[in-house]
This record gives C-alpha cells, sequence and structure tokens, in this order.
C-alpha cells in the first residue's frame, strides 16, 4: 500500500502521484477545468469531471440543482488544467464556496507523468 505525507492546505498542491493513487481508489474526486475544445484533443484523467473553469462556481456549488453529487464540501478534490494556472484559481473559488480540502494538481501532463490514464 502506498503511503504518503498529508499534502500542504496552504499552498493547495497535491503531487501528481498522490492525486493519482487517491483518484484510483475513491477517495479523491478530480475535476478537469480545461475547455471543451482542449479536453477533445487530450482525452481527460480516467473519472474526472469536466467542469470548465468559467463554470466551476456555477455547478460546484452544493446548493446548485446540477452540482454533482459526488462534491461534498467536506470531501478531498483535486483539479487540473493544462498548466496549473487555471486550476489554481478553480482552487480559490471552490474554497470560496466552503469546500474545505481542495488540491491543485497542476496540468494534465503533470497526470500523465504520474502515471494516471487518460480516456477519450
Amino acid at each position: 500500500m502506498l503511503s504518503f505525507r498529508k499534502p500542504d492546505r496552504g499552498s493547495g498542491r497535491i503531487s501528481p502521484q498522490e492525486a493519482v493513487a487517491r483518484a484510483a481508489d475513491g477517495s479523491l474526486v478530480v475535476i478537469d477545468v480545461r475547455e471543451p475544445a482542449e479536453v477533445a484533443a487530450s482525452g481527460k484523467a480516467v473519472g474526472a469531471l469536466h467542469i470548465p473553469l468559467a463554470f466551476v462556481k456555477m455547478r460546484c456549488d452544493p446548493k446548485a440543482p446540477d452540482c454533482p453529487e459526488c462534491l461534498t464540501r467536506d470531501g478531498p478534490v483535486a483539479l487540473y488544467c493544462a498548466a496549473g494556472g487555471r486550476s489554481q484559481m478553480a482552487v480559490q473559488m471552490l474554497r470560496d464556496l466552503g469546500y474545505d480540502e481542495v488540491y491543485n494538481i497542476g496540468g494534465l501532463g503533470d497526470w500523465i507523468a504520474a502515471g494516471g490514464q487518460v480516456e477519450r
């Protein structure tokens, strides 16, 4: 069994390796915040939700009728984009919505380099 140190909530970063492992065991929700054309061109992390950055505040609000059931304010969430900038903005948006444990993986390339699988 893999053992990881506790991610630093202050920085909002999680290692891609830990994100891959936790997503695989179901203990982490992963969100891709890239645009639809980017996802169509390269795919997304297996099992990741696709919520473009422009829709994060609306779709991830637990009070919203179309908020995915797997998202809860007290459940861990990790986000990624192409390079990490947009996902860091999304981290702040989720924190503003009251999410407690939110992390930035970085980019899809970080996910892949850590052994994460991609689906089309």
